[in-house]
Parts: structure tokens; C-alpha cells; sequence
């Protein structure tokens, strides 16, 4: 069934863009007279999404007013740790929220509209949107296998076997299933490490997938950025402008 649920991790604290400086959530940076994260909002309801979780973390009455501006669509999940742990653990929170399959997104994205389409149009209940190559810096790389099934993520290219399927962009669609299998092994590391720094990716996902089939689906030319850094926020404002003058034409 179409995902009608999307959650958007947005515990991080930004702190690499303090030098162009933003002192905000990432998510609160404003490209094109709103912030990024509104925008994303805008666009999983335009693709039909109906109802939007924002895991909140670092000043997180920035995203508790955005809920409260608009109620039917949006609720928060607070992470109090955020300073001292990592995304899976943002997600791990949100799992009382999950009544079926959705998608899963980071707060700090630009993308086409396309991109939506594309993951809820393609049939796999698993899937992680790629792109072609970006050269935006930090990039991870995810190998596949000849099916397009996930094996492996890494930020070192030289560290995965198998093809290069293209680069994260931070979409997925996640079922319950897979979700399930997620939340099991990160229960597993949080009670075992006593930490919770655990990446809802490169640790969760990749685990998981060893037993659930996690398809990719590459969009070579996809327009997107994260917005990290300082060099990001540059980049990304030049693909904003491409981005909308694309979805505009489209």
C-alpha cells in the first residue's frame, strides 16, 4: 500500500553551519523565503503524504510551532538526548508513531518533486533513493548487488564491495517489516553498548537489510543537496534555484 505517513529526523544540531551564521536547527535554514524543512512539508503533502512526524531534538520549539501551525498534518516526537546520540536512536523514539509503512527523510534536504514520485510510484516496499554522482562533499555510496538490492553504505568508497549504485539522498521508503527489524537491532545495540550513537543508515538499515531485501533506485541526474557546512549552503543555493526552475517545467 502507499505510504500515507512520513517521518523527517530533525534532532541534529547544525553546528557546522554556525560560520555562515545560522544558530538554528538545520531544518530552520531558509532558502527562497521559507526554510528548508517547510518546504519538504509542502512537498509530501503535495505528493499526497497526510500525515508528517518531525523527530525533534536541538531548539525544538522552532518545529513545535510549524506543528502547531498546522495540526491535522503534523506532530513531533522530542528526542532529549540529541546532543548525545545519533539518528537511529531519533527514529527508535518515532516507533510508537508507526502504524504502517512510510517515508523516511532528513530535515536537511532540498530536492525535485520527482524525487516523491519516484519513490512512491516504485513498487519495492524497501527502497533507498540514490543519485548519480554530486561531488558536494560527504557523500555516502551505496554498493548493490546486480538486483539493486542493498549490501552495503560508506562515506569511503574504497571500503564496499560490489557496484556503486549512487549516492544517498536521504529518501526511503521503509515498511513495517523492515522497520520492525530496524528498531530490533538498535534495542539490541542500545541495551548492549550503552550507547546510543547508532546511524539510522550505515548501521541500522545495512543490518537489517542482510535479512530484509532493500531495493535502490537511482535518479542519475536527481537535483538535491544536504546542507551540512558553509560549502554546502553555497551549493545549495544555486541548486535551489535549478530545482524550481526544473519542477516549474515539469
Amino acid at each position: 500500500m502507499r505510504p500515507r505517513h512520513a517521518i523527517i529526523l530533525a534532532a541534529g544540531m547544525g553546528t557546522r553551519l554556525r560560520p555562515i551564521g545560522h544558530h538554528g536547527p538545520k531544518g530552520a535554514l531558509v532558502l527562497h523565503q521559507r526554510s528548508i524543512v517547510e518546504d519538504s512539508v509542502q512537498r509530501l503533502l503535495h505528493a499526497g503524504i497526510e500525515r508528517i512526524t518531525l523527530v525533534t531534538g536541538y531548539q525544538a520549539d522552532f518545529y513545535r510551532s510549524l506543528a502547531d501551525s498546522m495540526p491535522a498534518a503534523i506532530n513531533c516526537v522530542h528526542n532529549p538526548e540529541y546532543a548525545d546520540s545519533g539518528s537511529m536512536h531519533s527514529l527508535y523514539l518515532a516507533r510508537e508513531q508507526v502504524d504502517g509503512d512510510f517515508l523516511l527523510l532528513e530535515s536537511d534536504l532540498i530536492y525535485e518533486q520527482r524525487a516523491l514520485s519516484v519513490v512512491l510510484e516504485d513498487p519495492a516496499e524497501n527502497l533507498l533513493l540514490l543519485s548519480g554522482k554530486t561531488g558536494a562533499g560527504d557523500e555516502v555510496y551505496v554498493a548493490a548487488d546486480q538486483e539493486q538490492r542493498l549490501l552495503a553504505m560508506s562515506k569511503r568508497r574504497d571500503e564496499l564491495h560490489g557496484e556503486i549504485a549512487g549516492e544517498l539522498v536521504g529518501i526511503s521508503k521503509i515498511s513495517t517489516g523492515l522497520f520492525a527489524a530496524m528498531c530490533s537491532h538498535a534495542g539490541a545495540y542500545f541495551r548492549d553498548r550503552a550507547s546510543l550513537h547508532l546511524d539510522y543508515e550505515t548501521d541500522a538499515m545495512v543490518a537489517a537489510g542482510r535479512n530484509v531485501p532493500i531495493y535502490c533506485v537511482t535518479i542519475d541526474d536527481l537535483l538535491w543537496s544536504e546542507i551540512d557546512d558553509a560549502a554546502h549552503y553555497r551549493r545549495a543555493v544555486e541548486i535551489d534555484r535549478l530545482i524550481r526552475n526544473r519542477d516549474a517545467a515539469a
